[in-house]
């Protein structure tokens, strides 16, 4: 039995986000028993910045900065109290802000070397990477340097929110950047995960049509969410939705549908005003279902848990049921019959 309950446990788990289009009721994320406030123009995520086993909070604010919020709580149920900024060259690591975007920092692993390195984009469309040059339980970085492009800065006009993941499944790492124009520009590496060099730009596609999100300020994540071994488009905008688009095509050629909502409870989500969501997927709780951080024009981060949907709870009990009299069936014949 116990076998079966973990078997089953397994199949269901395997792939997360297949088992939850939904998310639960909206959190405030606090530290000290107070609601986190960055000022405003908060950009979150979720990782463990000093390798003690338990994820910590990364937060850009208005200023340019990255704030460090370490995990003292546990897997299950994170805590937070006092903030650092993290270290660059010697003082606080901080880009040009620009308008409604300070920092938008992303813990990557650019040049495979073991220790963290941060990727930044600015307000005002560049996108910096710092190199970490210390030890990596505590990181510190170098002097930041210009992404570049065919040996020119990289700029998508304005508010750069950019992320390294692999395109094109072709193993390295390539640059997905949202921007203020609501496209998703795209930057392949032609070399390797070692030393990434990109060439050129190129865009997103929906259909036929360069994908451009709507109300602009694209913010993205590149994330197989419905489990159909292709990834997925998921993007914060101005409006403050969360919006899903499902690839269509193949892993090596991304093309995507129409956007879809996804919701809170039931409800799209949809963060007052004009908050400029910036959203970034982790495992708050540790139960391998997705959660979804987002960060918004007021300062602070957002919480949604995924939770799974019902539909797939029936699915589960059903498989249950079939295997479970299987298994009485057999023992049955067995006690019949014990040759």
């Amino acid at each position: 039995m116990k076998k079966l309950i973990i078997l089953l446990s397994t199949i269901f788990l395997a792939c997360p986000s297949f088992a939850l289009m939904d998310f639960g009721s909206e959190e405030i994320v606090q530290a000290a028993g107070t609601d986190i406030d960055v000022g405003s123009y908060s950009v979150p995520s979720f990782f463990d910045w000093n390798n003690d086993g338990l994820d910590d909070l990364i937060i850009g604010d208005s200023s340019g900065k990255v704030r460090v919020f370490l995990n003292n709580g546990t897997t299950v149920v994170p805590a937070f109290n006092n903030y650092f900024f993290a270290q660059a060259d010697g003082s606080d690591l901080q880009v040009i802000p620009s308008g409604c975007l300070g920092s938008f920092p992303r813990i990557v692993y650019w040049d495979e070397d073991s220790k963290k390195d941060l990727l930044v984009g600015s307000g005002t469309g560049t996108i910096s990477i710092f190199l970490g040059i210390g030890e990596d339980n505590n990181p510190v970085f170098g002097a930041g340097n210009f992404v570049q492009a065919n040996s020119s800065d990289i700029s998508v006009g304005y508010r750069a929110t950019s992320i390294f993941e692999d395109w094109n499944n072709d193993g390295n790492n390539d640059l997905i950047v949202g921007a203020f124009d609501g496209k998703i520009h795209l930057f392949i590496n032609d070399s390797t995960n070692l030393i990434p060099d990109f060439q050129s730009e190129s865009f997103a596609y929906m259909g036929s049509s360069v994908l451009t999100v709507s109300s602009g300020r694209s913010s993205p994540i590149f994330y197989d969410f419905d489990c159909d071994g292709k990834k997925d488009l998921i993007a914060g905008n101005t409006d403050g939705q969360l919006l899903f688009y499902k690839n269509t095509n193949t892993v090596e050629n991304p093309v995507f549908s129409n956007n879809v909502a996804l919701t809170s409870l039931g409800i799209p989500i949809h963060l007052p005003g004009s908050p400029r969501s910036r959203p970034s997927f982790c495992d708050w709780d540790n139960n391998a279902f997705v959660d979804v951080l987002i960060g918004a024009a007021d300062g602070k981060v957002y919480l949604y848990r995924g939770i799974p949907e019902p539909s797939m709870f029936i699915v589960f009990l059903l498989l249950f049921t079939f295997f479970q009299n299987k298994i009485n069936f057999v023992e049955k014949v067995r006690y019949l019959d014990p040759k």
